[in-house]
């Protein structure tokens, strides 16, 4: 009688847990983080629990030619060594288990590829700056981040290759190099579509917003046309695919999907995918409690 009694809340327990994760959609979440001063501090954003990944964005100005610039809003200024005091979080959020990555690009930068050789230029300057090499000049202090986003979203398409292949080179060195891509949803990507086809990307998380025109993302209650755009995505060679979002509905001009839509029509679907990695929100700021929505889905 009394081996009776301990079976059935073991039994309950197994059960529970095997519910929780048959009807759990969340997979990881992935963050931006750096363009608002009101988001709170990388610390604070890798505390909530929330996030597997972060995007520490941007390096807005870099190649051909010209003096990278690091431009982290609000958070500090990288002229006067400011930004070397995230050093500590960067570690933090390491220690807990977080990815932390250095986003390149963004809408609002200056920034291109001149050549072969201008890539593996930026390749060694990244390596020696962000990652596992040394400089004197390092902007974010001496902690080594885990990889690089590609946030490519001006100039042309080329060289983008090179530099994902000169990037994943480095990993050779003891450390793994992990590369990240942030595509627009018209497939294939005008500016990363060649980068991507190298298979030397980790984690690709798709805009799935910002591109009414191209029928790609969720619109007035439609979830087919950005569900057909995941289709066509997972055929992609990448280890997993993210949808990408918009945290609020201030967050982006068009493509934002209410959290019950998200969780009851869209992430039970894609999720079949075996490629299906999680969602990634823009950006901390905008994220209330959407991230949370999805994690409790």
């Amino acid at each position: 009688m009394e081996r009776k009694s301990q079976a059935k809340p073991i039994l309950f327990f197994f059960v529970l847990v095997s519910a929780l994760i048959e009807t759990s959609y969340a997979g990881d979440i992935a963050i931006y983080w750096g363009q608002n001063g009101n988001e709170g501090t990388l610390s604070d954003t890798c505390a909530t629990g929330r996030y597997k990944y972060v995007n520490i964005g941007f390096l807005h100005t870099f190649g051909n030619g010209a003096t990278p610039g690091l431009d982290l809003v609000g958070h500090c200024n990288p002229a006067s060594n400011g930004c070397t005091s995230h050093s500590g979080e960067i570690k933090s959020c390491q220690n807990q288990g977080i990815k932390v990555m250095l986003s390149l690009g963004g809408a609002a930068g200056s920034y291109s590829l001149a050549s072969q050789e201008d890539a593996k230029s930026v390749a060694d300057y990244l390596w020696n700056n962000f990652l596992g090499g040394t400089s004197s000049s390092r902007p974010l202090g001496d902690a080594v981040l885990d990889g690089i986003d590609f946030d490519i979203e001006a100039g042309s398409g080329q060289y983008w290759d090179d530099l994902a292949r000169s990037l994943s080179a480095y990993s050779s060195q003891g450390r793994k190099v992990y590369l990240t891509a942030a595509p627009q949803c018209p497939f294939p990507d005008t500016h990363l579509g060649t980068a991507i086809n190298t298979g030397l990307f980790d984690y690709v998380w798709i805009q799935f917003y910002n591109n009414p025109q191209a029928q790609c993302q969720y619109a007035s209650g439609n979830t087919k046309d950005i569900l057909n755009s995941w289709n066509q995505w997972t055929s992609i060679n990448a280890g997993s695919i993210f949808l990408g979002l918009p945290a609020s509905p201030e967050a982006a001009g068009n493509g934002y999907i209410p959290p019950d839509v998200l969780t009851s029509q869209i992430l039970p679907t894609i999720k079949s995918s075996a490629k299906y990695g999680g969602v990634m929100l823009w950006s901390k700021f905008f994220d209330n409690d959407y991230s949370a929505a999805i994690i409790n889905s």
